[in-house]
């Protein structure tokens, strides 16, 4: 449930009549009729509720209440339900859901910057067990959760890192399936259409003469191929990408995939690999502080680590799958799961007005160029960039991955990156026999600002996920984005 704006008669005029609270509800755990009724409809009246446009498993409804306390229920397909998400008691209607509503302050006080101290008064919600912050901004009156105590927050992280430190990497293998990787003597077209065909955005590196694993290409490297394509100063032209090994364009990439030492000196970055053996949280680390997508498990029969065998991709959307299994019966013991995520430190968003330190969100609209949405990508360091209309509502989502989808019949060799628009290249990849970009049908994972925690996380720990977008409910307006490694960092503080 949100206030979402206020309607009164002003005091200046010297007429008073009552004050009432526009207050949208929102059920968003599915159904095919949903209807509302509550205390203030004397429980006598339902209220129809409509689907959120893009969200068909979530309803809305708006009602002009009075300031006060509240009761509320949901009629769903024929049956009482209440919001377990929401503040709740034990009334004459069973459980039912609650909510108070702020009185205006009389006289209205100036309206204090963002930055003011005491801008924000706090109200009781149930009995103390909900503190719910109503700021008063330009006519508006916003909700705002509770922000979870210290102590909870210090409880779930450390069941969280607990669980990490005590489970290993095996846990991530399947019972079955297949790991694909790429001989460095495969010509870099020929690779890139595999990493199409067989739907898997990175691939291990196999280097015959060394005998060992010696990198991962991405579509990272297919971006960056790209571009070096549309550089009219380009040593690599189309006819030698045909010939051009995966190892003689890594070798031509060295400069771009260096680091520097204690003593400063230059060196090619090593291979970020893991044992099966070793614990979720050394993988975790690894992944986080190397600031990539997938490690290798790779197991030696051999000490000298000769004879290495690959065994998984493991990525933190694995992990993330691994927590949410473990904790799923007893959510409980991890306060922090039920938070709505607009009351956590958790993610990107977008800046309110007032706001000068908010760091922007990359959004591209459909008419952008395919080059534009590349470059952001990697000016950015992000995995995917939002695409929306003129009103900032979701469209769809370009990601790194995306980018393979020209690597089909060499769709490459006959576009110009500044010439091909977002949309363009996004229905390239739209073929319904291939398998790649739609990750089993879930190609862009949605939330609400009130969603809880552990829902978010479950969007995230879908295989090829790794943002999940927040939008208004109704215009789908974005108004953040949620990474893995956000979620990860959060929960390991």
């Amino acid at each position: 449930m949100f206030p979402a704006g206020m309607d009164s008669v002003p005091e200046a005029s010297g007429v008073t009549g009552p004050l009432l609270i526009p207050t949208t509800f929102v059920w968003p755990h599915g159904g095919r009729r949903v209807f509302l009724t509550g205390s203030f409809t004397r429980w006598s009246e339902h209220v129809p509720m409509s689907p959120v446009e893009g969200c068909p498993t979530v309803f809305q409804a708006i009602c002009s209440l009075t300031p006060g306390y509240h009761e509320y229920k949901f009629y769903v397909d024929g049956e009482w339900r209440h919001d377990q998400n929401q503040p709740s008691v034990s009334g004459n209607y069973g459980i039912v859901n609650t909510v108070v509503l702020a009185r205006r302050p009389e006289p209205v006080p100036p309206i204090p910057s963002p930055e003011t101290p005491g801008s924000r008064s706090n109200m009781d919600v149930d009995n103390e067990v909900f503190d719910r912050v109503v700021t008063l901004s330009d006519g508006i009156l916003q909700e705002l959760v509770p922000r979870i105590s210290e102590a909870d927050l210090e409880v779930s992280r450390h069941r969280i890192s607990v669980f990490l430190s005590t489970h290993t990497v095996y846990e991530l293998l399947p019972e079955s399936g297949k790991v694909l990787a790429l001989d460095v003597d495969l010509p870099v077209k020929q690779a890139f259409h595999i990493l199409y065909e067989q739907g898997v955005p990175v691939a291990p590196l196999w280097d015959f003469c060394k005998g060992k694993f010696v990198g991962v290409l991405s579509a990272l490297d297919f971006i960056l191929i790209l571009r070096e394509l549309g550089n009219h100063g380009s040593n690599l032209t189309e006819e030698e990408l045909e010939t051009h090994t995966i190892a003689a364009w890594k070798e031509g990439k060295l400069h771009l995939d260096t680091q520097i030492d204690g003593n400063q000196r230059v060196f090619p970055k090593r291979l970020i690999h893991a044992g099966p053996s070793e614990t979720l949280k050394d993988v975790t680390l690894k992944i986080l502080q190397n600031k990539v997508a997938t490690v290798p498990i790779i197991h030696s029969s051999s000490q000298d680590g000769s004879f290495p065998q690959l065994l998984h991709l493991a990525s933190l959307s694995g992990i993330l799958k691994c927590i949410c299994r473990n904790f799923r019966h007893s959510s409980s013991s991890l306060p922090v799961l039920q938070q709505p995520i607009c009351s956590i430190p958790l993610g990107t968003w977008v800046p309110k007005i007032g706001e000068s330190n908010g760091r922007p969100l990359a959004m591209l609209r459909p008419n952008a160029s395919l080059s534009s949405a590349l470059s952001l990508l990697l000016q950015a360091q992000v995995s995917s960039i939002p695409i929306v209309d003129d009103n900032d509502s979701l469209l769809d989502i370009y990601s790194r991955s995306d980018i393979t989808a020209l690597a089909k019949d060499k769709v490459y060799a006959r576009i110009h990156l500044d010439e091909m628009s977002i949309h363009q290249a996004l229905q390239l990849g739209q073929d319904a026999s291939s398998p790649y970009g739609f990750f089993n049908g879930q190609r862009c994972q949605m939330c609400l600002r009130s969603d809880p925690l552990h829902k978010v996380m479950e969007r995230l720990a879908n295989p090829g996920v790794r943002r999940v977008i927040i939008v208004e409910a109704g215009s789908k307006r974005v108004e953040g984005i949620i990474s893995l490694s956000d979620v990860f960092k959060f929960l390991l503080g």
